[in-house]
């Protein structure tokens, strides 16, 4: 296992190979020369070298490394969230398990291939007064951070390279609010410099234009407002009202999309082949009941066929299956895996892209927010449908006789095979009453938002929606079958070398219940 104590509290780095490696002492500056290192001196005044410690930046951020994004998403939200169920027996996070080893990685994965990416970008930009990237900087640094934030409660953020033994943690309350200056002030700046570029083309979401930026700002900022909409409601109205005001995505021409390629593969493309996940039960009765034309586009027909004999070629797999069924009566053969775009591609195809935010995702907000009587520019039915449509267009090519057919229909989810209840009740066609309205929004936008586990856990812990089976069997003592996953507990490598910032974390009030899984994290108040 490798020692997070250096990465953590230092302040000095140095980039070798695009990825930063720290050193707290200058006793042995001869033995850590090496002619192939990138410090910061050496990127400061090259702005090519700069770009791409942002590109590197931006995939650390989405966990990229294959091994990272199993335990940081795959084995964890995506099963929290159900839109997978595990098919093999030797793996127990379906079954509410989350080891130390996995929270671990996901703690060391953020803290070497992300945050010091990150600092070195802010802090340089920052120094060569490059207001524009500065500006990127912070944006970018904030979705990093939210995601951390959002699995785990309080986290090392303000005090992240300090150069101290002991690195204190921010209440996630307090990184909240942080998170609204940041995009305050990234928002300014971008504002007063319409059609500014920095970075080019290494910034792989956008090429590096200041315009798209600012609309990924106010978006994210509306996202991070519903995110406390139950813990500070005022709060979350001002800043998802300023999000509408500046402007938001209202195209899918808008997506932050990260591109990956035969260098940078999709995640997906690499787990899909292991064979260790299928698609859950959950979305089985909600694709099929609503005929949605998502479907062959999110999974493959199963290998073994209609094995139900309802017609239905996409087969969902109830979570939580015992361990001795997995090893001797559950095939793999007879559960849809992913769709061809989250495959492996041969043949020198390319795989992805990785989807970081979407129009659609965007209207659902806008839809959830109007439902609150805020000023969401629109119509809650309105913004309801157009992140139906969005999500259609994107994600199955739709046309609007299809979207229409679709956002019209009174189709409701059916049972994942007989004997089974249906997921829910409701049907697509906007309803007339409020509390359903609500869920057709968290509904849609779930499977919108596919394979986006760590937003649909988010809003699964917040609201409750969609409703979800309860699994067969938790081996979590703190989480039972029927409850909801609520938080990541922190790796014992925190305990170890870090341990006076690990002991007053678990003094905050948000961590009163105990570093446990049970545990809700701070906007999750509903």
């Amino acid at each position: 296992m490798k020692n997070i104590k250096s990465l953590l509290v230092c302040s000095c780095y140095t980039l070798v190979f695009g990825t930063i490696m720290f050193s707290c002492t200058d006793d042995f500056t001869e033995l850590n020369t090496n002619e192939k290192v990138l410090t910061l001196a050496t990127i400061k005044d090259d702005e090519l070298l700069l770009g791409q410690v942002f590109a590197q930046a931006q995939y650390g951020s989405m966990f990229d490394s294959p091994f990272y994004f199993q335990y940081a998403q795959n084995w964890s939200s995506d099963l929290y969230s159900q839109y997978f169920a595990i098919c093999v027996s030797y793996a127990e996070p379906d079954r509410n398990d989350f080891t130390d080893g996995w929270s671990s990685e996901t703690w060391l994965s953020f803290y070497t291939e992300c945050a010091p990416h990150v600092k070195a970008v802010e802090d340089i930009t920052s120094e060569n007064e490059n207001f524009v990237g500065n500006a990127m900087a912070k944006i970018l640094k904030v979705l990093a951070y939210s995601r951390m934030t959002d699995y785990y409660g309080p986290i090392i953020y303000s005090q992240y390279g300090n150069n101290e033994l002991t690195v204190p943690f921010d209440s996630q309350e307090s990184i909240y609010m942080d998170f609204f200056d940041q995009l305050d002030d990234a928002v300014a700046i971008l504002k007063v410099n319409p059609g500014a570029n920095m970075f080019g083309q290494n910034d792989r979401i956008y090429g590096g234009s200041a315009d798209k930026w600012l609309k990924f700002a106010n978006s994210l900022r509306l996202r991070l407002a519903m995110h406390i909409r139950y813990a500070d409601a005022a709060k979350a109205r001002v800043e998802a009202e300023k999000a509408i005001e500046d402007g938001v995505f209202t195209d899918n021409n808008d997506n932050a999309i990260l591109p990956l390629n035969r260098i940078r593969r999709h995640t997906y493309g690499i787990l899909t082949g292991w064979s260790e996940f299928r698609m859950s039960a959950a979305m089985e009765s909600v694709l099929k009941g609503y005929e949605d034309p998502r479907a062959p586009f999110y999974f493959s027909p199963a290998a073994s066929g209609d094995t139900d004999g309802d017609g239905f070629v996409y087969e969902g797999l109830l979570n939580g299956q015992s361990q001795a069924d997995l090893s001797s009566v559950i095939s793999p053969n007879n559960f849809s895996n992913m769709g061809s775009a989250y495959k492996l591609r041969q043949n020198g195809g390319t795989e992805g892209p990785y989807e970081i935010m979407s129009a659609s995702e965007i209207y659902f907000l806008r839809a959830e927010g109007a439902l609150q009587g805020w000023n969401m520019g629109g119509s809650t039915k309105d913004m309801y449908e157009a992140g139906i449509r969005a999500s259609l267009m994107s994600k199955a090519g739709s046309n609007e006789v299809v979207i229409g057919e679709y956002t019209n229909s009174f189709n409701t989810p059916v049972p994942y095979e007989a004997g089974a209840n249906a997921l829910s009740d409701i049907p697509v066609a906007f309803s007339s009453n409020p509390e359903t309205q609500f869920e057709q929004i968290m509904t849609q936008k779930w499977i919108a938002i596919y394979p986006n586990g760590w937003e649909a856990w988010a809003d699964l812990r917040r609201t409750g929606y969609p409703k979800l089976y309860d699994r067969l069997y938790s081996d979590n003592p703190d989480v039972g079958v029927s409850e909801i996953m609520r938080r990541i507990t922190y790796p014992d490598l925190e305990a170890d070398t870090n341990p006076i910032g690990y002991a007053e974390a678990l003094t905050m009030p948000e961590l009163a219940q105990g570093d446990k899984n049970s545990t809700k994290v701070w906007w999750d108040k509903k």
